[in-house]
This record gives C-alpha cells, sequence and structure tokens, in this order.
C-alpha cells in the first residue's frame, strides 16, 4: 500500500520492473511503464512526426535510419562494384558511426530519465540529478540502452579496422570478425531486453502499439545480424570467409529491420495517449 492511495499491479521480468499501475484517491488508475517513462511518451511532442530537429527522440530516429541506410547500401552488389573494396567499407564505417550517436542518445535518454519513481507518482516525470554515466543494474532500460551502446561500439572496431589493407588473416580473425561477432550479440541481448520491456515478459501480442511493432523489428535485425556475423566468419590461417553471400543477406536484411524499426520510432514519439490509463 503506497501513501495517497491503492497499489496495484505490476509487471516484472526477471528482477525488472515493467510496468506499475496505481489506483489514485479520485479513483483514477495510474500506470506508469518503463519505455513510455523514459521516453515521455503521451505528453506534448514538440515539432511534426517527421520533422522534429530539436527533439531528441526525432534525431535517435535519424540517426538510426541513416546508419541502417548505410549498412543496407554496402552489402548492394552493384555499389560495391562501383566505388570499389575501399569506399564500401567506409561506407560500412559511416553507418556504424551513425549507429554510435543514435545509441548514445538513446543511452542518455534511459539516464537522463533517472530511476523509477515510485507507484504513487506513476506516469508522472520526476527532477533527478543529471549525470554523464550512471549504473543502475535493476533497471531493464539502463541495461537494454548501454549494452546496445556498446554494441555499436563493436561494430565501429570491425568496421574500422575492415579499412585496413594491411591486415594478415589471423589480424582480421581477430580484429574485424570477432568484435563483429560481439557487436552483434550485443545488439541481440539489447533487443531482447527492449521486446521484454514492451511485452512485461516473454512474449505479447500488441499489434496496436507502435513499441512492439519497433522492438519486434529490432529484434528480427538482431538475429539477421547474428546470422551474418556468423557466416562471415574468417578463417584465421588462411583469411577465407565463411559465406560472404549470406553474411551478406543477413547484414541487408538486418539493415532494413532496423530501418523500419528506426521509421517507426516517429510515430511512436507524437502518439497521444492518455498516460494514465492502461495501454492497449
Amino acid at each position: 500500500m503506497s501513501p495517497g492511495g491503492d497499489a496495484g499491479a505490476e509487471g516484472h521480468v526477471g528482477p525488472f520492473r515493467t510496468f506499475v499501475e496505481h489506483r489514485r484517491p479520485d479513483g483514477a488508475v495510474a500506470r506508469w511503464e518503463s519505455r513510455r517513462y523514459r521516453k515521455q511518451l503521451g505528453t506534448p511532442a514538440g515539432g511534426s512526426t517527421w520533422w522534429a530537429p530539436g527533439a531528441r527522440g526525432w534525431w535517435i530516429a535519424a540517426l538510426f535510419a541513416v546508419g541502417a541506410l548505410l549498412f543496407a547500401l554496402g552489402t548492394v552488389p552493384a555499389y560495391a562494384d562501383a566505388v570499389g573494396t575501399r569506399w564500401d567499407a567506409a561506407t560500412y564505417f559511416a553507418g556504424s558511426v551513425f549507429f554510435t550517436s543514435a545509441g548514445f542518445l538513446q543511452y542518455r535518454e534511459a539516464v537522463d530519465a533517472g530511476s523509477h519513481p515510485p507507484a504513487a507518482t506513476a506516469g508522472a516525470r520526476v527532477a533527478t540529478q543529471r549525470k554523464f554515466f550512471v549504473f543502475q543494474p535493476r533497471r531493464i532500460d539502463w541495461w537494454a540502452t548501454a549494452v546496445q551502446l556498446l554494441g555499436t561500439l563493436f561494430f565501429n572496431i570491425s568496421c574500422g579496422n575492415a579499412l585496413r589493407l594491411d591486415l594478415t588473416a589471423q589480424a582480421a580473425s581477430q580484429h574485424v570478425w570477432k568484435p563483429d561477432a560481439y557487436g552483434s550479440i550485443c545488439f541481440l541481448v539489447a533487443s531482447a531486453l527492449a521486446w521484454f520491456e514492451v511485452c512485461h515478459g516473454w512474449f505479447g501480442w500488441r499489434p496496436r502499439s507502435w513499441a512492439w511493432w519497433i522492438t519486434a523489428a529490432n529484434l528480427a535485425g538482431s538475429v539477421a545480424f547474428g546470422i551474418s556475423a556468423a557466416a562471415a566468419y574468417i578463417d584465421p590461417v588462411t583469411g577465407v570467409v565463411r559465406n560472404m553471400d549470406r553474411s551478406a543477406w543477413g547484414t541487408f536484411v538486418g539493415a532494413v529491420c532496423f530501418f523500419v524499426g528506426a521509421l517507426l520510432l516517429l510515430p511512436e514519439r507524437t502518439e497521444e495517449r492518455d498516460p494514465t490509463g492502461p495501454s492497449s
């Protein structure tokens, strides 16, 4: 029981709390959700759905979308033939930088949201002391954004080393493939956590929710990136890639999924819904 009202239902995924419902003295049910609180959804959003450069959420969507497009472009054979191997690798590296920029803003979004509010303030944002980096292991959104940011840094390393022309087979395996594999694992873990955060469990069916479609697209993209990384294994002795075609297709499919997920962040940002009521 909380002061000023009755305690209601709570949602948990493992040790993480994903939503809290609280009945106020006037009988209204306030619902706090991890993702909605972090992204300030349901509150007036600045700018339009498709153009709002003054809003952090708009930049997160735009940067992820551009990064995904660059990754998809890098897999197109006609483009790679036209620009050459070096510039094709540079395209991937540029895409990874856009991913890191978006990932950092998303991490800052979670950090600035602060710790979870008590049930009595469900649906409201509380003032928090801003810090550059924090450690909040009891928050599912902190883990999701922190792990994804780490994954983008691994992609920076992998794509940056792929620009080098003097790598031996062993060095390519160590400094290109391994960071790529680690980054893909991080993306898969982060996407799964984001999915759990939205579904409040291992599985949920919420087709009327933008967040559900976004996390589903990103989870599918992470699976595709994982397949791509497994297929891109570089033999440290011969330098031969296990399955270049499958790797390219995995990257392309994953990039398309991430692009779709990024675009859907825009209508989610301006979605109007009463933050005190239950979600769909």
